[in-house]
């Protein structure tokens, strides 16, 4: 018998989710390998998407499956599994119940579908509704302290597309092609939905996508004027094609040739120029100093929690103590590299401290404060001239990512 349309992509879904909560993949990483038998692009979208707000929503929809049980499921009990999918589709994507039922319930073939059924149907009976905000895993909350609610709040709605411009004096003229805003010189700020390769400038390498929070780390650099700069960890090279545009004189350096492709093809898109090394940072001799620097480091990336919600599940203790240590041993280059009179900036796209403040307090070098005047209006530095941003700040222009950067000047 055939599948009802739309049963391959649940199942996809239903892979993707487990990728995540049982082997700790990344949700990007596993998207290949789950939608391998979906020949649609839509279909590996709504896969995607389903997985996407199953994890986003998890601690709610877990709620409201054990509001409808007498026993309780497993964690990883299928049913469970399935009726995330099922709520997951409805409250949030907007499925009709009909169709949630009949594409989820075949996941369940030889097993307990009569439970799930029963369940989904209590839950339609009461009018079942999520909260306004995710709830976040209790682990999280706690790491996150004060601010949890607020940056769950945030999560509630997939965040805007954000472009970086090579020529920042266009702002205004890319503001009005695109129909976006700006909050920066050289930033446009877009509502989600538009496919990427169809707006006005991609072909001419205008712009690229990059989260205005993740545009910070390169501005606070200042113009190149010719000078050589060298951005560590640089993949996938948002910020190589700014320290370029901008008018440094750029090495990028990354460990990986495979995630420094879409480097390579947008400094092609862009006209931009840039020298590229694939090496081990911790062992990579420079053979010159630079005038500065950027470490992106590597890092749990719990910052970008609104587009990747996999993070609020697969990162604990164990990988923010592995993250912090590599941060440290990158940092620990990084200075030897630095020019007299060199700028430092170090950045991580995590909310926590271990990968953050922690790792700003073992550098040698005199501060060089972040100014308020160098920041989007909205944003502050701290009381030690960092910058702490976080998903729940900015939110009445669409919010931004989390970050953390710290900035140095040698002497």
């Amino acid at each position: 018998m055939d599948e009802a349309p739309g049963a391959p992509a649940r199942r996809a879904a239903l892979r993707l989710v487990d990728a995540v909560l049982r082997r700790g993949e990344t949700l990007d990483g596993a998207l290949g390998r789950a939608t391998r038998d979906l020949p649609l692009a839509a279909d590996r979208a709504l896969a995607r998407a389903l997985a996407a707000e199953s994890l986003r929503w998890l601690v709610d929809l877990d709620a409201l499956v054990d509001s409808a049980t007498r026993q309780r499921l497993a964690p990883d009990a299928k049913p469970r599994a399935v009726l995330r999918l099922m709520l997951a589709g409805w409250l949030r994507l907007g499925t009709p119940p009909h169709a949630a039922i009949a594409t989820a319930l075949p996941l369940l073939a030889g097993g307990p579908r009569r439970l799930a059924h029963g369940v989904f149907a209590a839950l339609l009976r009461r009018g079942a509704a999520l909260p306004p905000a995710p709830s976040l895993p209790d682990a999280v909350a706690a790491r996150w302290g004060a601010r949890a609610s607020v940056i769950a709040a945030a999560l509630a709605t997939p965040p805007p597309l954000d472009l970086t411009l090579r020529d920042a004096g266009e702002t205004g003229l890319w503001a009005d092609r695109l129909g976006g805003r700006s909050l920066v010189p050289g930033h446009v700020r877009l509502a989600r939905g538009t496919a990427i390769e169809d707006l006005p400038g991609f072909g001419e390498g205008a712009w690229w996508v990059q989260d205005l929070a993740a545009s910070l780390p390169a501005r606070l650099l200042g113009p190149g004027e010719g000078r050589r700069a060298l951005d560590l960890c640089a993949a996938p090279g948002g910020k190589t094609l700014q320290l370029a545009s901008m008018g440094w004189r750029v090495t990028a350096l990354d460990v990986s040739e495979r995630r420094l492709e879409p480097l390579r093809e947008n400094l092609a898109r862009t006209g931009c120029v840039a020298e590229i090394v694939v090496a081990d940072a911790r062992e990579w001799t420079a053979g010159q100093a630079f005038d500065a620097i950027l470490l992106d480091a590597p890092c749990t990336a719990t910052g970008t929690c609104r587009r990747h919600p996999d993070v609020l599940h697969r990162i604990g203790a164990r990988q923010i103590t592995a993250m912090a240590a590599l941060q440290g041993e990158l940092l620990a280059r990084a200075v030897r590299w630095l020019a007299p009179g060199g700028r430092l900036v170090y950045a991580v796209c995590s909310l926590e401290p271990e990968e953050g403040e922690a790792q700003a307090r073992t550098v040698a070098l005199p501060r060089d404060p972040i100014r308020p005047e160098e920041l989007p209006m909205g944003l502050s530095p701290t009381a030690a001239g960092d910058l702490r941003s976080d998903p729940g700040m900015l939110d009445a222009a669409g919010g931004l990512d989390g970050f953390f950067i710290a900035r140095w000047r040698a002497a």
